[in-house]
């Protein structure tokens, strides 16, 4: 029995179509749609005489479609506003050059960059996490510079970068990868796992019940059916190392997906998403088009969008292919989909960030906060409302010419102006930073960090017994935070905590968010500690009352994971 038939039997008890659910869509023609492969299939797998033919109509098509498109090649897509034509710049290996708009103008040379495992074992030797990720960041988005990209696009355009360069990307991720993973892992349908298609404007989900196993994954595939791996971080120590370094780039949540699509399909429907996307080619190719947001109450929205009609989203502002080593980039609300075309499949994965991260989720916090502190210290806010002002007041009443209305709504606008002077802003915003601790991914320790942690403490069993238990921290011990972003301390009524991330889970929210009370006496020396980073300050340092506060302080964070030493501890000396 194969994968789709089995699929159908576990969906539900109604007999399945004989219309197999993922057909090979046909790739768009401007203002012509033309049917491919349209018949109703009695089994699961074409033969190869009509998966030739399907691919040659494909083929076909997407050839007239190429020679339609009329934006210019090699070069970097800036689009913005509504309506508006995208604004093009040339890229080469060392520089971005603003262009004339819509001026065609070709890339001489490809971009080029050192390999991602060479890249990350130089990040390695690097002893700040922040210039870590800066350099990271800037790896994935090379050759626009950083400070550009954040001025001018971030939240703003997308952005597409043609690289010509295949293997710029090469290590991060592969559909070898992606197969050993279904071999080696637990990965469960709609958990880690999604199997998709979208043909003739439907959206459908095709998930089973249980282990996504390479037997049923792959028949999928072959029938034309994309595939979506949800959190490859748990997965893949390269995709983990690579977010857990972006994530304090961004001061959010780092998230990813992966998406394999067979030649000529489409796996999703036109939509926005409520993250800021990096779409990273690894493997194949994909034609994408992007969409403006329909109004201004889409731009930046707080939720991803249904799936839209064809009909409802316009004309797209961009219309690319990524190959392998391109990158696009689009910020939420910006509509977008992408097919595969007939001659290659395409992996790519999305890195994604800023996630209910907005000045509006902060004052979600700080408002109901400052009302709060306002009835506790100000009796305006505590006097009873009007007499009988549900007469007057209240949508019913809402349209009649009554004084007391304009007196009352006067009111209102005068106690909501006084609100600012009691708001809590600082500690809603370690609110909001102990949500992101939570969603934080654990950091990969480097060499250096493995062994000067409690990770790489000496205690061992060997020969039969326990040998080196504890370590031996002195007043003259070099330490710091393991990493910038990785404690942090927040007030809870009367005491002070220290939430950490090292613990954390690789699968999202797995675990409880980790911290500890800190003992009011400590809290100096905490600050003191995050501070300092990324220099090693000496114990002895520490603002603590006695010797002994400051060494008991050091070993509990150590014991932690929170912060490692300059050189590799010993363990106590024997009695």
């Amino acid at each position: 029995m194969s994968a789709f038939a089995l699929y159908q039997t576990l969906q539900s008890e109604v007999p399945p179509p004989a219309k197999k659910p993922c057909q090979r869509v046909q790739v768009e023609v401007k203002k012509k749609k033309k049917k491919v492969n349209g018949s109703a299939a009695a089994v699961v797998k074409p033969t190869r005489s009509k998966r030739r033919k399907i691919l040659n109509k494909l083929l076909k098509a997407a050839n007239k479609e190429e020679s339609k498109k009329t934006g210019p090649d090699n070069t970097v897509s800036i689009c913005s506003g509504f309506d508006l034509k995208p604004v093009l710049l040339s890229v080469c290996a060392n520089q971005i050059e603003p262009l004339c708009l819509l001026k065609q103008h070709q890339m001489e040379e490809s971009v080029t960059a050192e390999s991602l495992d060479a890249l990350l074992t130089e990040l390695t030797r690097v002893n700040n996490s922040k210039e870590r990720a800066s350099k990271l960041f800037q790896w994935l988005l090379k050759p626009v510079p950083a400070k550009y990209f954040f001025r001018e696009t971030w939240e703003k355009k997308p952005v597409y970068v043609q690289r010509k360069n295949p293997a710029y990307y090469m290590g991060l991720f592969s559909t070898a990868e992606f197969d050993r993973i279904l071999r080696k892992e637990n990965v469960q349908y709609g958990v880690n796992l999604d199997i998709t298609s979208y043909v003739n404007g439907k959206r459908e989900t095709h998930n089973p019940p249980g282990r996504a196993l390479p037997f049923t994954v792959w028949d999928f595939y072959e029938s034309g059916c994309s595939v979506r791996l949800l959190n490859p971080q748990a997965f893949s120590s390269t995709v983990w190392n690579v977010l857990s370094i972006l994530q304090e780039k961004f001061g959010s949540m780092a998230g990813a997906n992966v998406y394999l699509t067979p030649p000529g399909t489409q796996g999703f429907a036109p939509h926005y998403d409520d993250i800021e996307a990096f779409v990273l080619q690894l493997e194949g190719k994909k034609h994408w088009r992007v969409y403006n947001p329909r109004s201004e109450d889409e731009v930046l929205p707080v939720l991803s969008s249904p799936n839209f009609d064809q009909a409802e989203i316009g004309k797209p502002i961009l219309d690319v292919v990524l190959e392998a080593g391109d990158l696009l980039f689009f910020p939420r609300g910006f509509i977008h989909q992408g097919n595969c075309l007939p001659d290659a499949h395409s992996l790519h994965i999305t890195i994604s960030s800023y996630q209910k991260n907005s000045w509006g989720d902060l004052l979600q916090k700080v408002i109901p906060a400052a009302l709060e502190v306002a009835m506790e210290e100000d009796v305006e806010f505590r006097r009873g409302l009007p007499l009988n002002y549900l007469t007057y007041m209240g949508v019913q009443n809402s349209d009649k010419e009554d004084p007391r209305r304009a007196s009352f709504l006067s009111r209102v606008e005068e106690l909501i102006k006084k609100l600012p002077n009691f708001a809590p802003v600082d500690a809603a915003v370690d609110q909001k930073a102990k949500e992101f601790f939570h969603d934080c991914l654990p950091p990969v320790l480097t060499p250096d960090e493995l062994a000067t942690s409690v990770q790489g403490a000496p205690a061992r069993w060997e020969n039969g017994e326990v040998k080196n238990v504890g370590v031996h921290i002195t007043t003259q011990t070099k330490i710091k935070l393991l990493r910038a972003g990785c404690a942090r301390l927040y007030g809870d009524g009367d005491a002070v905590h220290l939430c950490y991330t090292i613990n954390n889970s690789r699968v999202y929210h797995k675990e409880e968010p980790k911290s500890f009370e800190i003992q009011t006496e400590h809290t100096d020396a905490v600050e003191f500690l995050i501070h300092s980073y990324p220099n090693f300050v000496t114990v002895g340092t520490l603002p603590c009352d006695s010797v002994q506060d400051k060494i008991a302080l050091a070993e509990l964070l150590f014991e932690k994971g929170i912060i490692h030493t300059s050189e590799p501890l010993q363990a106590p000396p024997a009695v």
